[in-house]
C-alpha cells in the first residue's frame, strides 16, 4: 500500500498569516481615531512667531498654563522669532499634524506678510482653531506736543505736514497698517521710521526718538502714567474698561475700528477630533478668571470663539489687509490678492 504524506503546516501557516494581515488592517484603521481620543498623551508644543516678552508670547504661556490644566499634560510656548513671524510659521505648516504643535499667532503670518513677502507655506493651508483674545491699538504721542486730544492733534500735524515721525513694530505689521489707515483717515503727512519689533518702537516713543507711536495696547498701557508720553485715543469699536476716559477714533473718525486677534492654528491635516478639544479649551480659557483679569490689565478683549467663527473672521480680515497693504504701497511686487 502506498502511502503519501499531506503538508498540514502551510495551510495553517497561510491562515496565520491572513489572520495577522486583517489584524494589521484593522489596527491601522482604527489608530488614528484611537490616538486622536487620546489626545494629548504626552507634551504639547505651542510655536510663536515672536520674541519673548511681547503680548503674542504673554497670551500664549497663559493660555499654556490653563491648557495643561485642563488636559493633565504640559503645554509648552516655544518662540520661533524671525522674518516677521514668517520662519515660525514655516515650522508649523511643516510639522506632523497630529495635534502636537500648534501655531499662535496674529493675522500677521497668514494675512499680511504672505503679501509682502515670497513665503515658503501656503497661509490657506493652515486649519483656524480659535481667537484667544482681540486687542486694539492707542495712540500715543510725546508729551511736549503743545496738545491734549485727538483733534489737537490732527489740527497740530495738518499744521505741520512732514515734520512728525511716527513709529512703527516694523514695515507691514498691523500696527503699521493701523497707523497708515489713521494717517489717511485724518489727512496727516507724518514720516514712517520702521524698527524690529514692538518693544524698540515704544521705547523710542518714551525717550522721544520719535513723536508718534500707534502701539499695541499692552505696550502702551504699561507707561501710562510715564509724563514723557501722552495718550490719545483707541483704535477699538469701544473704549478700554481700564481706561474709560480715553476716547476711540471711531467717536471723531465713525467707522475706523482695527483690533488685531490673537489665536490657535493648525497644521493642515490636523484630526477634527483633536481640534474640537482643543477649541473647547480655548473657550475655557477665554473665561478663566485669572486670564480675563490679565487680559483687562493689558486692554485686550477675551475671545474664545468657535472654529465657524474664527473662519468668517479671516474672510472679512483677509479683504481688509489687502486693501490696508494697497493703501499704504507697501504689496510685494507681483502679488495679487484673491
Amino acid at each position: 500500500m502506498k502511502f503519501t504524506s499531506r503538508n498540514t503546516a502551510a495551510p495553517l501557516l497561510s491562515l496565520r498569516r491572513g489572520a495577522v494581515c486583517v489584524a494589521f488592517v484593522i489596527a491601522a484603521a482604527t489608530s488614528t481615531p484611537s490616538r486622536a481620543s487620546d489626545w494629548p498623551s504626552r507634551t504639547v508644543t505651542i510655536i510663536v512667531p515672536n520674541a519673548p516678552g511681547g503680548f503674542t508670547d504673554v497670551m500664549a504661556r497663559l493660555a499654556a498654563t490653563h491648557l495643561s490644566r485642563k488636559f493633565g499634560q504640559a503645554f509648552v510656548v516655544e518662540n520661533r522669532a524671525g522674518g516677521a513671524g514668517v520662519i515660525g510659521a514655516t515650522q508649523v505648516a511643516n510639522a506632523q499634524p497630529d495635534g502636537y504643535t500648534w501655531l499662535f499667532t496674529s493675522p500677521s503670518t497668514i494675512l499680511t506678510q504672505p503679501l509682502l513677502q515670497k513665503v515658503s507655506y501656503n497661509p490657506d493651508n493652515f486649519v483656524p482653531v480659535s481667537i484667544l483674545g482681540n486687542l486694539p491699538f492707542i495712540l500715543g504721542i510725546k508729551s511736549s506736543i503743545p496738545v491734549k486730544s485727538l483733534p489737537e492733534f490732527v489740527a497740530h500735524a495738518k499744521a505741520n505736514p512732514g515734520k512728525l515721525n511716527f513709529a512703527s513694530a516694523g514695515v507691514g505689521g498691523i500696527g503699521h497698517l493701523a497707523s497708515m489707515l489713521f494717517m489717511k483717515t485724518a489727512g496727516i503727512d507724518a514720516v514712517h521710521v520702521a524698527y524690529k519689533s514692538a518693544a524698540p518702537a515704544t521705547v523710542a516713543l518714551v525717550t522721544g526718538e520719535v513723536e508718534v507711536y500707534f502701539g499695541g495696547s499692552p505696550e502702551l498701557l504699561q507707561h501710562r502714567s510715564n509724563e514723557k508720553i501722552t495718550l490719545l485715543a483707541t483704535s477699538g469699536a469701544q473704549r478700554l474698561s481700564d481706561l474709560p476716559n480715553l476716547p476711540t477714533v471711531n467717536e471723531y473718525y465713525p467707522g475706523f475700528q482695527i483690533s488685531t486677534w490673537e489665536a490657535f492654528m493648525a497644521p493642515p491635516g490636523t484630526p477634527q477630533t483633536i481640534i474640537d478639544r482643543l477649541t473647547q479649551g480655548i473657550i475655557e480659557a477665554a473665561k478663566d478668571p485669572i486670564i480675563t483679569e490679565r487680559f483687562t490689565t493689558l486692554g485686550i478683549a477675551a475671545a474664545g470663539t468657535t472654529q465657524a467663527e474664527f473662519v468668517e473672521v479671516i474672510k472679512k480680515d483677509k479683504a481688509f489687509y489687502a486693501d490696508a497693504i494697497n493703501a499704504a504701497g507697501i504689496m510685494a511686487p507681483g502679488v495679487r490678492f484673491h
